[in-house]
C-alpha cells in the first residue's frame, strides 16, 4: 500500500499565506509575547535552547536573534516552536484561517476515505502544523493525518531525515510517496528510497526530470 507524506507550504497551501500572513504576524507579536510569557514552561524551554545554542546573554538578545531568523527564513527548531505558540493566538482569535488549495483538500479527503495513510512533514513545528490544519479555510482537517513530522526529525534536504520518518512509520521506503514543491527536498527523499512527486503550483517553477510532476493533487492518483 502507498503511504503519502506531504509538505505544506507551496504544496497543500500557498506560500503567500505563510510569507504574507503568518511570518509578519509572528514577527510583530514575538517581542511582547516572549516578555509576557517567559515563565511559561514551553516558552522558557525554547528561549533557553536559543540562549544555549547561540550563547546569548539575555531575553532581549534572543528576541533580536529570532527576528533576524524570521527575516532570513531560517529553519530553526526552537524559533518554529515559538512561532507556533504565537500563531495559536492568531488562529483562536480569528485573525486568520490557513489557506488550502481546493484540490489538495478534496484529494486528501478521498485518500482518507480509501484508507490511504497520510502524514505531514514540514519545517514548521508539529504544533504549528496541527494549528494550521485545525483552523483551515476548509475547517478542521486534522482527522486526515496519521502523524506529523518537523525538523526534530532532521533537515528537510537531508536523506537521513526521511530514513528516520520511514522507520517511525514502520513501512518500506519504496511504499512512501513524498509530495513537495522543493526540488532539494525531493532529491533527499529519493536518495532515501522514497518515491517522489514535484507539486508545481506556479507556472515559472523549475522542473526536474528526476521527479514526476503535477500541478494539482488530482493528478497524484496516477502515481499511487
Amino acid at each position: 500500500m502507498t503511504v503519502i507524506l506531504t509538505d505544506i507550504e507551496g504544496t497543500t497551501s500557498s506560500i503567500s499565506f505563510v510569507k504574507d500572513v503568518l511570518f509578519p504576524y509572528a514577527a510583530q507579536a514575538l517581542p511582547d509575547f516572549i516578555r509576557a510569557h517567559r515563565q511559561e514552561p514551553a516558552v522558557n524551554e525554547y528561549v533557553r535552547a536559543i540562549c544555549h545554542q547561540e550563547q546569548l546573554a539575555d531575553d532581549e538578545a534572543v528576541i533580536e536573534k529570532c527576528l533576524q531568523w524570521i527575516q532570513d527564513d531560517v529553519k530553526q527548531t526552537a524559533l518554529k516552536g515559538l512561532q507556533g505558540l504565537i500563531w495559536e493566538h492568531g488562529y483562536v482569535s480569528g485573525a486568520y484561517q490557513a489557506h488550502m488549495y481546493v484540490d489538495a483538500v478534496e484529494q486528501m479527503q478521498a485518500w482518507h476515505e480509501r484508507a490511504i495513510p497520510l502524514f505531514v512533514y514540514s519545517s514548521g513545528s508539529i504544533f504549528a502544523q496541527q494549528l494550521f490544519f485545525g483552523h483551515s479555510e476548509a475547517g478542521d482537517l486534522r482527522y486526515l493525518f496519521k502523524d506529523y513530522f518537523d525538523t526534530t526529525s532532521g533537515p528537510k534536504q537531508e536523506a537521513s531525515s526521511y530514513q528516520h520518518i520511514v522507520k517511525k512509520i514502520q513501512v518500506q521506503s519504496s511504499d512512501v510517496l513524498f509530495l513537495s514543491d522543493v526540488l532539494g527536498e525531493l532529491d533527499a527523499a529519493a536518495q532515501a528510497g522514497l518515491r517522489t512527486c514535484h507539486v508545481i503550483r506556479e507556472a515559472d517553477m523549475q522542473q526536474s526530470p528526476s521527479h514526476p510532476s503535477v500541478s494539482s493533487f488530482n493528478d497524484v492518483n496516477n502515481l499511487i
